[in-house]
């Protein structure tokens, strides 16, 4: 809608998992390094919390595309609001476990295919990764006891796959509760909101990668954006793409802080009218 005018190759501040658009703050560079230490080291479980909207998923994804062919299979889990039969089933079938004949799909065939499954991959020398996304959920859905048993899945002494948890904030009091899974997590990380320095960065970084040749948010307009999304990615995203829409439509050369507060006063008064 506004790419021509703003002289974009595309959208700056779409929804996207692509990884050029990835801003690395200093807690992503530390969670993202601490990750591929975990998996290149084949660790058993490890956890990554933050607030929604953070970048978890543009994370974990920009450590599928680095990892590459060195982890293998890399599985993400983004709906786990599943029985444990269910959740086997579908893991051993995103792993690519030779099917059983005839299908049961019961808990034991899943467990069976699953652990010949396993066991052949880390002949291979390769190590699986199971990413469970929404983590948070776990607790609801009865599953966190089943990945706990399923991380008793060994080759020679060391774990046959990296679980990797992914969720918000909740998460870690829900690991609190189920101690004997929070004891067999190997690392704990925690995605913070950017500083008011990382949003200038981050929303620079989201231009240039979007084809911008030039500055659009004036410094003012930055520090209001940092204040009133706090440092938060999705709600950057947000108020930077609708900012950009009304400069557009008002041919605007650049987007001033008196702009921004327009846009932020009309997301409220929808939210608002919609409560």
């Amino acid at each position: 809608m506004y790419e021509e005018y703003w002289q974009f190759a595309t959208k700056p501040f779409e929804s996207t998992n692509e990884s050029r658009f990835l801003y690395q703050g200093d807690s992503q560079q530390a969670a993202l390094h601490k990750l591929r230490y975990a998996i290149e080291s084949r660790r058993g479980a490890v956890l990554l919390a933050g607030p929604s909207g953070i970048g978890k998923t543009l994370l974990v994804q920009v450590l599928q595309d680095q990892l590459g062919d060195t982890a293998g299979p890399f599985v993400q889990v983004v709906f786990p609001l599943m029985s444990s039969r269910d959740f086997l089933v579908y893991l051993a079938e995103e792993l690519g476990a030779p099917p059983a004949d005839p299908a049961q799909h019961t808990i034991e065939e899943s467990l069976r295919r699953l652990e010949f499954f396993l066991g052949e991959n880390a002949r291979a020398g390769k190590h699986a990764v199971v990413v469970v996304d929404e983590a948070h959920l776990l607790e609801d859905s009865g599953l966190l006891e089943t990945l706990r048993l399923l991380l008793n899945f060994q080759h020679q002494g060391q774990p046959a796959f990296t679980l990797l948890l992914v969720g918000q904030l909740p998460l870690i009091s829900a690991m609190q509760r189920n101690s004997a899974l929070d004891e067999r997590l190997d690392m704990k990380m925690l995605l913070k909101q950017f500083t008011e320095e990382e949003t200038l960065a981050y929303v620079e970084h989201r231009l240039q990668a979007a084809g911008a040749t030039r500055s659009i948010f004036s410094p003012e307009a930055i520090q209001l954006v940092h204040q009133l999304s706090q440092g938060t990615p999705r709600k950057i995203n947000r108020l930077c793409d609708l900012a950009l829409v009304v400069g557009c439509a008002a041919q605007q050369h650049t987007i001033d802080a008196k702009q921004l507060q327009t846009v932020s006063d009309e997301l409220l008064t929808v939210s608002a009218m919609a409560a």
